[in-house]
């Protein structure tokens, strides 16, 4: 948790404004509009979510790979049809966020049509938090699942040093009128944007998430980079890691095998891939009865008996949907530096500064 100087530092920056931010500064670099649109969108909506590791502080980074030459901003993804129910994206280097943007919306169709809808995606980049994807599909009325690989953080089961990505396993189903189920979630005790977020803010890390580079456990986030990330559960954690690298990896034909650039690694493309999986819900019986099954399931899991110190208990993705509507009316919090990093990139462009105010009320959650 930030400590209180930290919390006074907090200035909240307005949804609508964070997004028209976004796009400025993203068409400065050269992004068409149209795709400026979607990307922004997708930051922002991480920052709603609390998942500030994935939201508008990455477009320094970003923008560096940018101007070095390894990510095209001009670059916009292309669909290859496989068979009806399966197709392959080239993300050509550009955003990650417009290819697996278009491999949802493909895969999304290809259920409607078909029941089932399953896109890889090849010579991608980052595409966030993995969340958005998934609701992409829920507000399509689909189940879906969401995989990508990442760059080396986390080492095998027995190994010590890099080698697998601590790459986001992700899954969704729509309810009828209670919160959707919605799983973004890493393979590691934390995700390795966490210690990069705690690395801007001057914060300290649980000992129990990373490693140092000589092996020891470390709550210093330079220190932690350093070294290896913790996979969660041990063996299990390790096995998901590399499971996401076979079916994001090995079967599109992108990097695998430790071989995916780092995003804060600016001296050559990424090369990342995905596979995303779209299900209509109807397959096995009526849409209606689907859901009242789902409203049930959270019913059941939101009921529960509560252990003791425990206030309420949380059906996956309830926690994040609550965030954004706190945010929405509160707007996104940021520290000075983070305010003050995104200001550069704007002036590099000759872009508006961000608009920032002071929180009014503390946190709900």
């Amino acid at each position: 948790m930030a400590s209180t100087t930290a919390e006074q530092q907090m200035v909240h920056v307005n949804a609508t404004d964070a997004r028209k931010f976004v796009e400025h500064v993203l068409v400065g670099n050269g992004v068409p509009r149209e795709n400026a649109v979607i990307v922004s969108r997708c930051l922002v909506e991480a920052d709603l979510r609390g998942v500030d590791t994935h939201g508008i502080n990455r477009i320094p980074s970003y923008m560096a790979r940018i101007r070095e030459g390894v990510l095209d901003p001009k670059a916009s993804p292309t669909l290859r049809q496989v068979t009806p129910v399966v197709a392959q994206v080239d993300g050509r280097n550009g955003f990650g966020f417009l290819a697996a943007h278009m491999g949802m919306a493909a895969a999304i169709r290809m259920a409607q049509e078909s029941g089932i809808g399953m896109v890889s995606v090849k010579h991608s980049n980052h595409f966030g938090m993995s969340a958005w994807i998934v609701q992409q599909a829920v507000d399509a009325g689909m189940m879906s699942l969401v995989f990508t690989n990442s760059s080396p953080a986390l080492p095998v089961w027995g190994g010590k040093s890099k080698l697998m990505g601590v790459s986001p396993i992700a899954c969704g189903a729509p309810a009828g009128k209670g919160r959707p189920f919605i799983v973004d979630m890493a393979p590691s005790v934390a995700a390795r944007g966490k210690i990069y977020k705690a690395l801007r803010r001057g914060e300290k890390i649980p000992t129990d998430w990373a490693l140092d580079k000589d092996g020891k456990q470390t709550d210093d986030a330079a220190k932690a980079l350093e070294g290896v990330m913790l996979p969660m559960g041990g063996p299990k954690g390790s096995a998901l890691a590399i499971m996401m690298d076979v079916f994001s990896g090995v079967l599109s034909g992108s990097a695998f095998a430790g071989h995916v650039t780092n995003p804060y690694d600016a001296s050559k493309p990424a090369d990342v891939g995905h596979f995303l999986v779209a299900i209509k819900p109807d397959l096995f019986m009526p849409t209606d009865e689907f859901k009242d099954r789902m409203d049930y399931l959270y019913s059941r899991v939101t009921g529960s008996e509560r252990m003791a110190g425990v206030d309420r208990v949380y059906f996956p993705g309830e926690t994040e949907l609550l965030r954004k509507e706190e945010r929405l009316e509160r707007g996104i919090p940021l520290v000075h530096a983070e305010v003050e990093a995104l200001n550069k990139e704007a002036q590099r462009v000759g872009a508006a500064r961000i608009a920032t105010a002071s929180p009014s009320v503390k946190s709900r959650l």
